[in-house]
């Protein structure tokens, strides 16, 4: 009879390596969960303002995908008005800065037959005829003049930016220029008249309601006063006697 085989030994070796893979395992699982526990924690502390900055740009991706499908002749006008909106947007952070005292730059889209970005009285965007391209004009002692063209909005922000700041440097220019000549002394006499003439007018304005109570006080007691002698008057005639 044949002898049984003796059942084959385990390799301590083979048993310390599937030890070491499990515990690689288990190394990479928790690394994993650490991970996405980290992701979680980011994606929970997303600011309101993040959210909004995405809902924003959705809604000028949305602008775009509309402007560029919109084929019917009605849509045109609304497509140009889309985009110059979008325009307006992606200027407000630059007008932002804009000094406080500075009322020069009015920046509003004119729903007009021909919509149009007023940045000032004097500079405007428009559209092209193919209501893709945006037009960067300004109207000159020698006419109206075209200072950019171009379909990217990064553009047109750049040259509104750079007008922008040329336009703030003429209006420094300018009030320097009525302060040396002493335009700001005679503004400041101005002021300073109108504020003298004003409360002189106040102080005429309460004499004349103290008058009106003084005269109406004297009329008052003359009444009341004519009234007694005639009282006095009737006693002694039909009463007394």
């Amino acid at each position: 009879m044949d002898e049984p085989m003796p059942a084959p030994t385990e390799n301590p070796r083979s048993g310390l390596r599937r030890k070491s893979t499990a515990q690689a395992a288990d190394r990479l699982s928790a690394i994993i969960a650490q991970e996405k526990g980290a992701a979680r924690a980011v994606e929970g502390k997303a600011t309101l303002d993040e959210r909004m900055a995405s809902l924003a740009a959705a809604l000028r991706r949305a602008r775009v995908e509309n402007a560029d499908h919109s084929a019917a002749l009605a849509d045109l006008r609304a497509a140009e008005i889309a985009r110059l909106e979008i325009l307006a947007d992606a200027l407000a952070p630059v007008l932002a800065q804009v000094p406080a005292d500075c009322d020069i730059f009015d920046v509003a889209v004119s729903p007009s037959e021909r919509p149009r970005l007023f940045i000032d009285q004097i500079g405007f965007v428009e559209m092209d005829r193919d209501r893709r391209t945006y037009r960067f004009l300004q109207d000159t002692r020698h006419g109206r003049v075209t200072l950019i063209e171009s379909e990217k909005i990064d553009a047109l922000v750049d040259a509104v930016t750079n007008y922008i700041a040329h336009r703030l440097i003429e209006r420094e220019r300018a009030l320097a220029i009525d302060y040396a000549s002493g335009g700001a002394a005679r503004a400041l006499r101005v002021d300073s008249a109108a504020q003298s003439a004003g409360e002189v007018g106040a102080l005429r304005g309460k004499a004349f309601q103290a008058f009106l109570f003084v005269v109406e006080f004297l009329g008052s007691a003359a009444f009341f006063g004519m009234l007694a002698v005639i009282a006095l008057w009737a006693y002694r005639t039909y009463i007394a006697h």
